[in-house]
């Protein structure tokens, strides 16, 4: 079981550590919401975190299969909606480098594996999620 601990530092700021690495993070407020946008906003966080999950379980995917990711990326964006003030969409868009070329089946799998990532499987329904695959297919 994971455990973090995240003390409030003030000035709409926070800083958490994960316990068993000793790893940590500081969260700042976004400049809209009386922060000063000078670290990761909790909301970019879950946005972020979405990404990250994704990555992953498609990681555990590609070593099982023999697939090299490494040079994946993806640019996330955060929709905020104004009244309930919260998160509307999180748009994702994966960039395979040059050297990435999948069959049609490892894209598949990928992006299935994406798409079932437990950060995204928990996430509300009135979270939008756009995902784009940008992926390059072999000949």
């Amino acid at each position: 079981m994971a455990k973090m601990r995240v003390r409030y530092e003030g000035d709409i700021r926070t800083f958490a550590e994960h316990l068993l690495s000793g790893n940590t993070l500081v969260t700042d407020g976004p400049p809209d919401n009386h922060g000063r946008g000078e670290a990761f906003s909790p909301t970019d966080l879950m946005c972020t975190a979405l990404a990250c999950c994704q990555l992953s379980i498609m990681g555990i995917v590609a070593k099982r299969e023999n697939i090299a990711l490494e040079g994946l990326w993806v640019d996330v964006e955060k929709i905020m909606q104004a009244s309930p003030r919260r998160v509307a969409e999180i748009r994702i868009i994966y960039h395979s480098p040059e050297a990435l070329l999948l069959t049609n089946k490892q894209k598949s799998m990928l992006e299935n594996a994406a798409l079932t990532c437990p950060v995204g499987l928990s996430l509300s329904s009135e979270v939008k999620q756009t995902i784009v695959f940008d992926f390059k297919t072999k000949p």
